[in-house]
C-alpha cells in the first residue's frame, strides 16, 4: 500500500507541474501578389510598400520633382512592370530619377509603355561640362542574377542606363531613344555606361544619342550584342584609367551596326594612369555615316581624342577586330583607321576581314602592332 501511495502522489506532483512553453513557429509574412501604383504619389507608395508586393505594378507614376523612383530595397524575386507612361518632374539636381537594386528582380516595360524623362527642359547643349544641373537617369545598381526587358526610354537629361556592381545581369530589348537631342542640345547622353560589373549580357538595344552608345569603363564577361547605335558615339571601351576599378577584361560587341555617329569602334585608355584591357572583341560589325573615326585605338585620351603622347601604363593586349563591315562607310573628310599605342603597350591583336574606307587614312599612327601593321585597311 505505501508503494501505491507514493506512486500516486509523484504522478499528482508531475501532472501538476507547468509543461514546458513550445518554441515559438515563425510564421512567414505573406507578400500581395501584386500592388498596383499610379499618379502623383505613386511613387512614394511604391517605394515604401516595395518589400510587402512580389509584382510591383507601376501605371502611369508622375514623380514629383528631385524624387528618385527608388525600388533599391526589393525582396528577392521580385517583379516590377512599367505600364502607360511614366514622367518625372522638373528640378536641377543630380539624380537619378529611377533606381533599382536586389536579387533575381525582373524589371519588364508593357506593350506601349515608355519612361518619359523629358530632357529637353534640362537640355543646354553643355551635358554634365556645365550649364544646368541635370540629373542621371536610371542606376541599374547592384543587381544580381536579374533580367530587364522591353524597357522604352525617351529623352534622359545626360546619361540613361548606369550598370554598375552588377553580376548576372541580363538586359533585353531596351530601347534608349535621345534622338530629339540632335536638334534640341542633347550631349553627354550616353546609353550604357559599364563599371565593376561581370555577366552582363545586352542584347537587341537600340540607342539614338548624342554620345557613347556603349561605354565599358570597368567590368568582365560583357557582351553587346544585336544592337543599333544611331548619332552618338559608337561601341567604346572606357575611358579606363582614373577610377577605382580600371580592368576591362573579357568584352564582346557583337552583330551590331553604328550608323550616323561620330565614331564606329573606339578603345579609349587614359594617359598618365594604370589599369588593364584584355580580351576584347569586335565582330561582325557593320559602320556607315561615321563622321570622325571608323576604328580608333588610343592610349593618349585625356578627355579629348589624340592629345599628346600616348602612355603604357594602361596595356591593349589579346584585342580582336574581325568582319567589320565598313566599306564607304567613312565620311570622306573622317579617317578610316587609327591607332596610337605606347611602346609595347598593345600586343597579340588579331585584326582579319577588316573593310573600313571611304575616309582618309591617318598618318600619325603610332606603335601599330604587327597585326593589323598599318592603320590602312
Amino acid at each position: 500500500m505505501f508503494h501505491i501511495l507514493s506512486l500516486l502522489s509523484l504522478a499528482t506532483v508531475v501532472l501538476s507541474s507547468p509543461l514546458p512553453t513550445p518554441a515559438p513557429v515563425a510564421t512567414p509574412v505573406k507578400r500581395d501578389s501584386s500592388c498596383t501604383f499610379s499618379g502623383a504619389s505613386g511613387a512614394a507608395a511604391a517605394s515604401a510598400s516595395q518589400g510587402s508586393c512580389s509584382t510591383i505594378v507601376l501605371s502611369n507614376v508622375a514623380v514629383p520633382s528631385g524624387t528618385t523612383l527608388d525600388l533599391s530595397d526589393l525582396n528577392d524575386g521580385t517583379t516590377v512592370i512599367f505600364e502607360g507612361e511614366t514622367t518625372w518632374g522638373y528640378e536641377e539636381w543630380e539624380g537619378p530619377l529611377l533606381q533599382i537594386k536586389g536579387n533575381q528582380i525582373t524589371v519588364e516595360g508593357a506593350e506601349g509603355a515608355t519612361l518619359n524623362g523629358d530632357g529637353a527642359r534640362w537640355w543646354d547643349g553643355e551635358g554634365s561640362n556645365g550649364g544646368k544641373t541635370k540629373p542621371k537617369f536610371f542606376y541599374a545598381h547592384s543587381l544580381s542574377d536579374s533580367v530587364i526587358d522591353n524597357l522604352h526610354i525617351l529623352n534622359t537629361p545626360v546619361q540613361a542606363v548606369s550598370i554598375n556592381t552588377c553580376d548576372g545581369l541580363k538586359v533585353r530589348n531596351m530601347t534608349i531613344d535621345n534622338s530629339d537631342g540632335d536638334s534640341q542640345g542633347g550631349h553627354n547622353t550616353d546609353g550604357f555606361d559599364i563599371g565593376e560589373s561581370s555577366n552582363v549580357t545586352i542584347r537587341h538595344a537600340k540607342v539614338y544619342n548624342q554620345d557613347d552608345c556603349v561605354a565599358v569603363n570597368s567590368g568582365t564577361d560583357i557582351i553587346f550584342g544585336g544592337g543599333l547605335c544611331s548619332g552618338g558615339h559608337g561601341l567604346s571601351i572606357g575611358s579606363v584609367g582614373g577610377r577605382d576599378d580600371n580592368t576591362v577584361e573579357n568584352v564582346k560587341f557583337t552583330r551590331s551596326t553604328v550608323t550616323k555617329s561620330v565614331n564606329g569602334i573606339r578603345i579609349k585608355a587614359s594617359a598618365g594612369d594604370t589599369g588593364t584591357i584584355k580580351g576584347v572583341t569586335y565582330n561582325d560589325i557593320t559602320l556607315s555615316d561615321i563622321t570622325g573615326y571608323g576604328i580608333l585605338i588610343e592610349q593618349n585620351y585625356d578627355g579629348g581624342d589624340l592629345h599628346g603622347d600616348p602612355d603604357t601604363g594602361i596595356p591593349i593586349t589579346d584585342l580582336t577586330v574581325s568582319d567589320i563591315h565598313g566599306d564607304g562607310g567613312i565620311d570622306s573628310d573622317a579617317y578610316n583607321v587609327v591607332v596610337v599605342c605606347g611602346d609595347g603597350s598593345c600586343s597579340d591583336w588579331t585584326w582579319t576581314d577588316v573593310n573600313v574606307t571611304g575616309g582618309e587614312d591617318y598618318s600619325e599612327c603610332q606603335n601599330v602592332p604587327s597585326t593589323p601593321g598599318s592603320c590602312s585597311t
